[in-house]
């Protein structure tokens, strides 16, 4: 069979993610068009406005990391984000049927009970996000040729400078603000260049199924924060210690810690460890 030489499609690429998908996928697939796709260009949500597009210039693999993706928000508005996380993505698989689809789900799709979770471990999700990613992975997962992947947190620079998690807690110093911070509220954060990197690897090699894409530290949202603090003195980051256990919010799992081994086996690599990032490479 002749290689795919169809265009390759990145839906949010004004986000974190995507925008360094876009930058990225030239030198894993040469000679094929990277086509980022913004709000700008395709609302997503609208259904013939998609379809057109799709029909005018059909991609052989789309990488899907547009979505509602603030637990906040979406735990305010259901509905929107039911609409964006769920409708769209199923909307873009029909149209992948003879495609290939990437979506990029979360490890927020498990409960957090005890972290170093695997990709066939049941989804349980607390929050109204995971839901809908869980929801999403299942109609994703009904065609055999498209990826799942679940990650973590993912820090760097974005188009808007407040996508990363880091940009986040640096913006928050940057205005004077003290980070409350769980010691006890697990994460594996990543880069989201080495995220991309390694997605587009993996879609390269042909994977499939669910594949797990995260840091290969297991952090605190506490540890987190000591270790962008230590980094940037300058800016004279005010953290406070704090515990799920006196959270008065929403429920939020404890651990959700991502278990990667199936990507390092497919990669040939372990997956980067967090705190190296931030000391030597804190540039996105």
């Amino acid at each position: 069979m002749d290689p795919d030489t169809r265009p390759v499609w990145i839906t949010g690429a004004r986000g974190l993610i995507g925008h360094h998908l876009a930058r990225l996928a030239s030198e894993p697939f040469p000679g094929r068009r990277i086509v980022p796709i913004t709000r700008a260009e395709v609302e997503l949500t609208d259904a013939r406005a998609l379809e057109a597009r799709f029909e005018a210039d059909p991609p052989g693999l789309v990488f899907h990391c547009a979505a509602m993706s603030r637990s906040p928000a979406c735990q305010e508005n259901p509905p929107l984000a039911r609409a964006v996380n769920v409708g769209v993505t199923r909307h873009l698989a029909h149209l992948c049927a003879n495609a290939t689809l990437v979506f990029f789900s979360t490890d927020l799709v498990f409960d957090g009970t005890r972290g170093s979770y695997r990709e066939d471990d049941p989804p349980r999700p607390l929050m109204v996000y995971g839901e809908t990613k869980a929801d999403a992975e299942a109609v994703v997962l009904q065609n055999p040729r498209h990826l799942v992947i679940r990650t973590s947190i993912n820090a760097g620079r974005s188009p808007s400078g407040d996508r990363g998690f880091d940009e986040e807690m640096l913006n928050a110093w940057r205005t004077g603000k003290t980070l409350r911070l769980f010691a006890d509220e697990f994460r594996t954060p990543i880069a989201a260049a080495e995220t991309a990197r390694a997605v587009l690897e993996l879609a390269r090699f042909g994977a499939t199924g669910v594949v797990h894409v995260a840091g290969g530290q297991r952090l605190s949202r506490w540890e987190i924060g000591s270790l962008l603090a230590a980094r940037y003195p300058d800016l004279h980051p005010k953290l406070e210690r704090t515990s799920l256990r006196d959270f008065q919010g929403g429920p939020r799992p404890a651990d959700v810690t991502l278990d990667c081994r199936k990507a390092e086996s497919i990669l040939g690599r372990p997956m980067p460890r967090f705190s190296d990032w931030v000391a030597s490479n804190h540039s996105g």
